[in-house]
């Protein structure tokens, strides 16, 4: 199969933020760059911040500068250390190293304290009103915003208040601190914004120092300036909050980071929203966040996938200014690429009926000689059994097929891949009229390597029964029936999309090498798993509940590679 091959980073044009951060260098805006990767720790990082990460460390690695790892940790309500810990061991997988580790609560007194420093300046203000009043004060796109009853308050008695509400003599909800712009403006993000609410709850690693936390939008900006972030990039719904990440930074008059936006990554067959995912989760939907079948980075490793192949994955992607949707067979097409030079070939036979070669020995026994990797001249070779009852696939034979049927038929020959050839002479039934036996002959004379070869059409995979190994094979599906999720009506939910075939699993048959090669590589969930080919099939890795009594194995992605014949470079 003639594939393209990806463009590496020095084989393509510079980005749109490559080439901001070239001019920046150029002109001696900044002497290196610092970026950073702000995740929120309420759930497992999926494919999208698998991406963003990719971008990130990938830009400071280009540019010879560095990326910061901070959790955006200011809604005690939903964040947990777990969360934290599985970031960092995502990012570690990916093949990343930060150069800092920070929280934004380690920043909660200095921005309390800036908090203060507005308020003294007469830009925030407490104000009184609930939620909903707030809202419907903001006004709408057409129509200016309502200033709060509360927007004139003087500084002392707000920066009383805005104490007192730190010192937590006020209820969650009763007060929040506002900043004061303007309730006119078109942008309304900018209309007297949140900065501080109310939360009476631990916090993950402040306990219950704090009762007051701040607004993304108030913390995000000024996080960025302490660390000296020089390109603070972000996904590009977060455009219209530019401007208020501005504001911010020059009223307090600190270090001015810029943020920049790119196109979020959106794909096909599946949900980006950790909201979704999490509620899938809590449904019992899916198994777990890593579940093969969830986009979240941890599900993608179990299911097979490689560091490799993510961030070849992200490159091909590239870095977009529109938002777009990208199929999700790019993504297969990335690890097939990689496992079709790597993988070693085995047979598997999921759904079997047995065959009886009635003119070999009962007892006879011998090995034919099979490639481990045939794109791989060094992988060497491997020794495949074969004796007097083997298995095939049971689609693989029919009694009457139809024209351009190539495999198995009564009265037809057929190739065993790297064996003989034989011919079915006899079909054995049960009651129900179901197959349970195939009766044929072999041609000893047509062992591949040894006297005159002869040719037939079809070619099929078997294994010696005496030498196979029962397996759990899990076969794996597209999570939803609709490729583009993002367009679903609003009467709609998400959920009725769901795929009810997304996960067969199947009790087959392995060879036996394959079975040892699980047992092996498994032990510890660690990445050397080895990823293996089962010819016909597609391309597998063991489970993490592969036993040495049960080993267990995960379809990553079928051989059929649709994508690459309309990919572009």
């Amino acid at each position: 199969m003639n594939e393209e091959v990806p463009k590496t980073n020095s084989e393509r044009q510079l980005n749109f933020l490559e080439e901001i951060i070239q001019e920046d260098l150029s002109q001696g805006k900044y002497k290196s760059i610092i970026t950073r990767f702000p995740p929120e720790p309420n759930g497992y990082l999926h494919i999208g911040h698998a991406k963003s990460i990719c971008l990130n460390f990938g830009l400071a690695q280009k540019f010879g500068g560095k990326t910061n790892l901070r959790f955006d940790d200011t809604n005690p309500i939903k964040e947990e250390t777990e969360y934290v810990d599985s970031i960092k061991e995502d990012i570690h997988w990916l093949g990343f190293r930060w150069a800092g580790e920070f929280y934004a609560s380690d920043y909660f007194e200095q921005l309390y304290f800036w908090a203060h420093d507005l308020i003294a300046k007469g830009l925030a203000y407490v104000d009184d009103q609930t939620q909903e009043e707030i809202r419907r004060g903001r006004g709408t796109i057409t129509t200016p915003g309502t200033e709060s009853p509360y927007r004139n308050r003087s500084i002392e008695e707000n920066a009383d208040l805005f104490t007192r509400m730190k010192n937590g003599e006020f209820p969650d909800g009763s007060r929040v601190l506002r900043a004061k712009i303007d309730m006119a403006h078109p942008n309304m993000l900018m209309r007297d914004p949140l900065m501080y609410r109310i939360i009476h709850t631990d916090h993950h690693r402040t306990g219950n120092t704090w009762c007051i936390y701040p607004m993304y939008d108030y913390a995000h900006g000024q996080c960025d300036s302490i660390e000296n972030i020089t390109h603070s990039i972000c996904t590009l719904e977060f455009d219209v909050h530019r401007p208020l990440y501005d504001w911010f930074i020059e009223k307090l008059g600190i270090f001015p980071s810029h943020q920049y936006e790119f196109a979020r990554l959106n794909i096909t067959h599946t949900v980006m929203s950790k909201r979704k995912l999490l509620e899938l989760l809590r449904v019992g939907l899916v198994k777990g966040w890593d579940d093969p079948r969830m986009p979240t980075i941890c599900g993608l490793r179990r299911r097979g996938y490689t560091p490799s192949s993510i961030r070849l994955f992200a490159e091909k992607v590239g870095v977009a200014k529109r938002d777009n949707v990208i199929d999700l067979s790019l993504m297969e097409w990335c690890i097939r690429e990689e496992s079709n030079k790597k993988a070693p070939r085995f047979m598997a036979v999921l759904d079997p009926v047995k065959v009886v070669i009635t003119n070999y020995s009962a007892d006879g026994e011998e090995y034919m000689k099979a490639p481990l990797n045939p794109e791989d001249p060094n992988a060497g070779e491997r020794n495949v059994p074969f004796s007097r009852e083997i298995f095939i696939e049971r689609n693989d034979f029919m009694e009457d097929p139809p024209k351009k049927f190539f495999r198995l038929r009564l009265g037809g020959e057929v190739r065993l891949k790297y064996g003989y050839i034989i011919r079915c002479d006899k079909v054995i039934k049960d009651e129900k009229d179901r197959i349970t036996e195939l009766h044929c002959s072999y041609d000893p004379a047509s062992k591949p390597g040894t006297g005159e070869w002869r040719s037939v059409k079809g070619t099929i995979h078997w294994l010696s029964a005496r030498h196979a190994v029962k397996s759990e094979i899990r076969l794996f599906d597209r999570l939803f029936t609709e490729p583009y999720m993002g367009s679903i009506p609003e009467d709609k939910d998400y959920k009725d999309y769901l795929n009810s075939e997304s996960l067969s699993v199947v009790q087959g048959l392995i060879d036996r090498d394959a079975a040892d090669t699980a047992c092996k590589t498994v032990a510890g969930r660690d990445e050397t798993r080895t990823r293996i080919q089962f010819e016909r099939l597609g391309y597998f890795v063991p489970d993490y509940d592969t036993t040495p009594e049960k080993p267990v194995f995960n379809r990553i992605c079928t051989l059929k590679d649709s994508f690459s014949k309309t990919m572009k470079s």
